[in-house]
């Protein structure tokens, strides 16, 4: 379908009735009273098409359905679960191009940052199907006593689990994490940002198509303030991606509730230049962790630290990235989002270039091309007053900084209150020496941000005011469950016989416990 598609001419009929079709599947309620939201492509600035503003009631009724299918759901063995998700894998590729055209309507993207989404979810249903029977099936552990206490760790659901999702990435954090939750038996509530809800409208019904039974997930469209705070005061765990600033708030719900949150929040990344980085080999990573999505991606890279004597070249060519407009392939950057995106994008030029900053390319709208566009901008000699030099501006500028040394690079980079990622770039011995001194929830070594979280079988999230808790590898599936620890004492109880004296019993115990330690020393 992707090929009739184009962003300069009004939806095709077939693609706007299967938006229409998304909000009926998945239940959502509709009536003629009922508020809409609209959803606007970026590219053009015409409406998309709507879903309804749910209200308190909808919530309440979403948890009550999956409170009642949570019970079923958990009781499937991981070999149902496997098929399914597996299934969905497969409907995910076989659907692809669909999910490409939806993610970029819905937030202007070009088509490769596109297709990471798809490639992310399909990745991540397959290594959750496959792994979740080692991860979360009972797990022998050493009894109190060896022969005499038989000890196992049990993995239970936590329930229902809400997910609050942003739009920059609306596939991947849209299901993404909710695959995770669904695998280890729990049901998932879940609320796209109100600009981009289809890709998880799409996601649902090809879930659905490949035998999800019907409430294990649910999309409830609404406002943050209305929906995802009835959210957060109802759910058994909470997994939110956005800012810092609404997940402090999040925060404090869930911990008056005493419930399990999970939590990837702003950053303000930093990348390091080293004397010794290939330039000509690394230009291309350097550029894509900066720009990949317009910018506006979590993880993407802000501030770039080069060292003297390559500092000339890398700023000379960091910035020959291609804006455009559009369905092809050849499109490196897309558009912004929306107005206030641009609008916040603009302002922080602004500012640093009041205050004196330079701009090396870039640093203007681009109207010409579609309504939200902003041109890869580039500046140097950033004041500390201006506001980007410290706040997440999630757009396609970056700033760079001459450093002398490496030393002082790491000094930079860790002087901020965010530790979501980093990036090294530099001959492998200097950024394996250099990455353990970054204080940063991921750091990837001649790449912005891709090896790094594409690493599935591997932890990835925030420190400092970056987040908590983690996504991908095993606690990203562990942390949707409670650990529960079952023990039973076989042939005679841990404090020994009856019959025997209680200073003896003190000195067989003693005795034990130096044999223990004398055997384990010794393995």
């Amino acid at each position: 379908m992707h090929h009739t598609l184009r962003f300069d001419q009004p939806l095709p009929e077939e693609l706007a009735a299967r938006l229409r079709a998304l909000t009926v599947s998945a239940r959502l309620r509709t009536t003629p009273d009922r508020p809409r939201l609209t959803v606007e492509n970026p590219f053009t600035g015409a409406d998309l098409g709507w879903v309804p503003t749910a209200n308190e009631e909808d919530v309440d009724a979403a948890f009550a359905r999956a409170r009642t299918a949570q019970q079923s759901w958990a009781s499937t063995s991981f070999q149902q679960r496997r098929a399914i998700l597996l299934w969905f894998h497969d409907l995910v590729l076989s659907n692809r191009d669909l999910l490409m055209d939806i993610a970029q309507l819905e937030t202007g993207k070009n088509r490769t940052s596109a297709l990471d989404e798809v490639l992310d979810i399909a990745i991540n249903a397959r290594h959750y199907a496959l792994s979740a029977g080692r991860l979360l099936s009972p797990q022998r552990r050493r009894g109190a006593v060896p022969f005499l206490t038989k000890t196992y760790t049990y993995h239970r659901p936590k329930g229902v689990v809400g997910q609050i999702s942003p739009w920059n990435y609306p596939l991947t954090l849209g299901v993404s994490d909710a695959i995770a939750a669904i695998m280890a038996g729990n049901t998932v509530v879940a609320k796209p940002d109100s600009a981009t809800p289809f890709c998880l409208l799409a996601c649902l019904d090809l879930l659905e198509r490949a035998g999800l039974p019907e409430d294990v997930l649910q999309v409830v469209t609404g406002s943050g303030r209305v929906v995802g705070t009835a959210l957060a005061q109802r759910c058994d765990y909470l997994m939110f991606t956005g800012s810092t600033a609404t997940g402090k708030i999040l925060g404090e719900i869930c911990g008056r509730r005493l419930i399990g949150y999970s939590a990837e929040l702003g950053g303000k990344n930093p990348m390091i230049v080293a004397r010794d980085a290939d330039i000509e080999k690394s230009l291309d990573s350097a550029v894509l962790g900066c720009l990949a999505n317009s910018g506006q991606l979590c993880v993407s890279i802000e501030r770039i630290y080069v060292e003297d004597p390559v500092y000339e070249e890398f700023t000379r060519r960091v910035a020959e990235t291609r804006l455009g407009a559009g369905f092809g392939w050849d499109v490196q950057m897309g558009s912004l989002a929306s107005q206030k995106q641009l609008d916040t994008v603009r302002s922080y030029v602004e500012d640093a270039r009041s205050l004196g900053a330079t701009v090396l390319t870039g640093g203007r709208a681009r109207p010409d091309l579609g309504p939200y566009f902003y041109e890869p901008t580039v500046l140097a000699d950033v004041p500390e007053k201006a506001k980007l030099k410290r706040e997440e501006v999630f757009g396609p500028v970056i700033y760079l900084e001459r450093v002398s040394s490496l030393d002082e690079a790491i000094e930079l980079c860790n002087d901020t209150a965010y530790g979501l990622n980093a990036s090294v770039f530099a001959a492998p011995a200097t950024g394996w020496a250099t990455a353990p001194r970054i204080e940063a929830g991921s750091v990837n070594i001649n790449d912005g941000f891709s090896a790094g979280w594409a690493s599935y079988d591997s932890p990835i999230g925030g420190v400092k005011e970056s987040g908590m808790a983690h996504r991908h590898g095993d606690e990203g599936i562990t942390k949707y469950t409670d650990a529960q620890t079952i023990a039973q004492q076989r042939i005679m109880p841990l404090q020994g016989p009856r019959r025997l004296p209680r200073r003896a019993y003190a000195a067989v115990m003693s005795g034990l416990l130096r044999f223990g330690r004398i055997t384990r020393t010794m393995r």
